[in-house]
């Protein structure tokens, strides 16, 4: 018999809720009861049975799942999903539930609709802000139907944030570590154009996962939204099957958060506290023979003016950003340098995006500009030895 191995295909990283006070709205309700949350994602990589891994982080009570259902999204091809054989399962406090095997064979690409029913009382836990995906909440046991017309849609994610395939080759992954630039904010929603989508499609023909491991708000130093890129670098990526590369672009917010409406207070870090921050990061990835790429900071002036969110951008700041960036392609910290930064800035104007992929806030890129950075990466070197 072949030895068998499982390996992520897709993961979506947990971060923990924030109350009404948060310049951002969470995007859905922080209990749910007797309802059924439909969530949509996209494989990497295929194989011929998945498991689904179930996420109560961030929370402090046990979370009781009635039922669950996999199946191919938009087709009638799917199956129940168990657990210890039971169609439900109790996943304890702040931890994971991994499914048993199921019976359904994926492909490389492969859209999956994924349906969880909570028969009680629920904290919102598992969660993940920006999916680029509409969510459906329906009532009462749903899973595995059709979809009533009057379904809740949420721009988030829940209770979902791994799914596994079985292969007969040994897992091999990259991750993408970063914020909503990773995290794909100002792509089209539902299509899978963030930048780790098309580096999938370029890495799907070798076999290796592409893991997004990105976080909308998440900062290198210091907890934003999600944990920061230092605490969680364990276990969203180091965790990770077979992960022999991460590409890391953090930074952007420790940068554009102070003195802003997300971090009126603080002050904005120096170039030697990032630059040891990335330095820590690539001795902890060495430490379990990771491979590290540094990605360097997009321009973002302008970004986000005109809106309450406005406040990211100065003069100061994108200096910090530029002797960053100058510190990831000269210092010899990385592995790798794949330079976003040269591929997405306005030769006329460094300091800002190029017009024609910019999403339209002067942050974020759009599609073309996503599809651009994964073009940028150099795939044969990614996991050289």
């Amino acid at each position: 018999e072949t030895a068998r191995h499982w390996a992520a295909t897709w993961i979506a990283p947990a971060e923990p809720t924030w109350d009404s006070g948060f310049v951002l709205p969470l995007g859905m309700p922080q209990e749910l009861h007797d309802s059924t949350l439909r969530q949509y994602l996209r494989t990497s990589i295929g194989g011929e049975r998945i498991r689904i891994v179930v996420d109560n982080q961030y929370s402090d009570r046990p979370l009781k799942i009635g039922r669950a259902h996999v199946a191919h999204d938009r087709t009638t091809r799917g199956a129940p999903v168990r657990f210890e054989g039971q169609e439900g399962v109790l996943v304890a406090a702040g931890a994971q539930a991994v499914s048993d095997p199921v019976e359904l064979p994926v492909g490389a690409g492969a859209r999956l609709q994924v349906d969880v029913y909570l028969p009680e009382r629920t904290r919102l836990a598992g969660f993940h802000w920006d999916a680029r995906e509409q969510a459906q909440l329906l009532a009462g046991d749903q899973a595995g139907q059709a979809a009533p017309k009057d379904a809740q849609v949420f721009s988030t994610r829940a209770f979902v944030s791994s799914v596994l395939v079985e292969s007969a080759a040994r897992p091999s992954a990259v991750v993408a570590l970063g914020d909503s630039i990773t995290d794909g904010n100002g792509s089209t929603p539902g299509a899978d154009k963030r930048w780790p989508d098309f580096l999938a499609r370029r890495m799907a023909p070798s076999g290796v996962a592409v893991l997004n491991a990105g976080i909308s708000g998440n900062r290198l130093l210091r907890p934003g939204m999600g944990e920061s890129g230092l605490a969680r670098l364990g276990k969203d990526v180091l965790q990770q099957p077979g992960v022999g590369a991460v590409i890391v672009m953090l930074g952007t917010n420790d940068i554009g958060w102070p003195g802003g409406p997300f971090a009126p207070d603080e002050k904005l870090p120096s170039l030697d506290e990032l630059s040891r921050g990335l330095r820590q990061l690539v001795t902890q990835a060495h430490l379990r023979g990771v491979r590290v790429v540094g990605a360097t900071l997009t321009p973002f002036e302008d970004a986000l003016k005109g809106t309450p969110l406005q406040g990211h951008y100065s003069p100061a700041k994108d200096a910090l950003r530029q002797a960053l960036n100058e510190w990831i392609r000269s210092a010899g910290a990385f592995d790798a340098v794949v330079d976003f930064d040269k591929v997405l800035r306005d030769p006329a104007r460094p300091s800002r995006l190029r017009p024609e992929y910019d999403s339209g806030d002067h942050l974020h890129p759009n599609d073309a500009g996503y599809e651009a950075m994964a073009g940028a990466v150099d795939v044969q070197g990614l996991l050289a030895q």
